[in-house]
């Protein structure tokens, strides 16, 4: 970018912030919640908290009690005394975006990870924004080839659906992420850590993600050690990026991990600012703020954003309250089955319990009917497992069951995939017309 355009990039961020600013004094300081006699506000501003010494805590206005403004500071409020100044900046938290984005690792804040320097922003935007109107929405109608064989020949997924990954802790679902960002068809990725471990983020980089995927990936990381307003802005701005590279005509893969941690860390929030909890102690906000988040995602005009969210099912609970929200607001879901796992069956992908809605609007007829048939013959097999395993089953008394038993070492090298491997749609396509016919 040239110096007047990043002169420009400035210019345009000074006018938009407020002629003046309005002022309140820190009353108490409980946890990570500040209160305070004013400032005149609004819930969501950026605001800062100012204390004696200069110092300057970043935050934002969550809520009210009574005349007083509830601030939930970005970082732990150490060195807050009563009496210090909370100032309203007039603004909502904003992020810079660049083209230059790709390849790096931020943190929430867009500040680089990775120590190769500082990203010169092209602009501004906000994080927390709604999603396009109904209207200029655009059909799925053309498929997205992810890499992974189980998905794009069961489950295939089109450019702008919103899918999500469930499954319990250490069933797989950092591998196969990174599985989709290194062989997905993809222009770009973005990825959204939210409260990962801070030891497994670089694994996930070297490992899972691999050189390849981060040429052409965008991460965002907060770790578990952060405030839950970091936990959140890392889907935030992870999201923000997405739409702003969809914005310039590009077809974007966004992986956000995982979305139990984001609803924990509003929970968190809610909690704090005097929300009544409602199932698991989450309060409604949590499930407004999914809503809103997923909604982003689509197919617009000019691109698109395919989202995979990850849902991490404790005790691989089915009917967890996020569990069930986050299904009801997606366009289908992979589960991962933590049996497969032990035996071996990588990905481990529960094919019989997942689900693709718009499959049927971006495949051929001859695929829906290839696939149609390897389900009923996965399904035959489940159905009189127990009678095979035990030596009750005798040949011939169920000519479907007969032939998913001779085709049922074809299905699973197909449905079978390593994790440095790579798959092509035409060719997984071509694969399962074969071993059907």
């Amino acid at each position: 970018m040239t110096l007047p355009g990043i002169l420009e990039g400035y210019m345009h961020a000074i006018e938009s912030l407020p002629e003046y600013r309005w002022q309140g004094k820190v009353t108490q300081a409980v946890g990570h919640l500040v209160e305070s006699v004013g400032p005149l506000c609004s819930v969501g501003e950026a605001c800062e908290i100012v204390d004696a010494a200069g110092r300057r805590y970043a935050g934002e206005v969550v809520g009210f009690r009574g005349r007083n403004v509830l601030t939930m500071p970005v970082r732990k409020p150490k060195g807050i005394r009563y009496g210090d100044a909370v100032v309203s900046l007039g603004t909502r938290p904003m992020v810079a975006v660049s083209p230059k984005l790709l390849g790096r690792v931020i943190d929430a804040e867009g500040q680089p990870l990775d120590g190769l320097g500082p990203i010169v922003p092209a602009a501004r935007i906000e994080i927390e924004r709604g999603g396009p109107p109904a209207m200029t929405r655009v059909p799925i109608d053309a498929a997205l080839g992810c890499g992974v064989r189980s998905i794009d020949a069961m489950l295939t997924c089109g450019r702008g659906q919103r899918m999500g990954i469930f499954g319990g802790s250490g069933v797989g679902k950092s591998t196969l992420i990174g599985m989709m960002a290194r062989g997905t068809e993809a222009d770009l990725t973005v990825v959204g850590l939210v409260g990962e471990r801070g030891r497994e983020v670089r694994e996930f980089l070297e490992d899972a993600l691999g050189e390849e995927g981060r040429k052409r990936a965008v991460v965002v990381v907060s770790t578990s050690d952060q405030s839950a307003l970091l936990r959140i802005r890392a889907a935030m701005v992870a999201t923000s990026i997405a739409e702003y590279f969809c914005s310039q005509g590009r077809n974007v893969l966004m992986v956000v991990d995982s979305i139990t941690r984001l609803a924990m860390a509003q929970r968190e929030i809610g909690l704090a600012a005097g929300e009544p909890p409602t199932a698991k102690g989450y309060t409604p906000s949590v499930f407004s703020m999914l809503a809103r988040l997923v909604e982003r995602a689509g197919r617009v005009q000019n691109g698109s954003i395919t989202a995979f969210y990850t849902v991490l099912m404790e005790g691989d609970d089915n009917m967890d309250p996020v569990v069930d929200a986050v299904r009801s607001l997606l366009d289908g879901h992979i589960m991962l089955d933590r049996r497969l796992t032990s035996s071996g069956h990588y990905p481990p992908i529960d094919v019989l319990e997942s689900l693709s809605r718009l499959m049927s609007s971006v495949c051929t007829n001859e695929h829906l009917a290839t696939a149609r048939v390897v389900r009923e013959l996965l399904a035959a097999y489940r159905r009189s497992e127990d009678l095979i395993r035990i030596g009750a089953y005798q040949a011939g008394a169920d000519p479907t069951l007969d032939r998913a038993l001779k085709l049922l070492p074809s299905i699973h090298a197909l449905l079978r995939q390593t994790a440095d491997e790579r798959a092509d749609l035409a060719d997984t396509r071509k694969r399962l017309a074969e071993l059907v016919s």
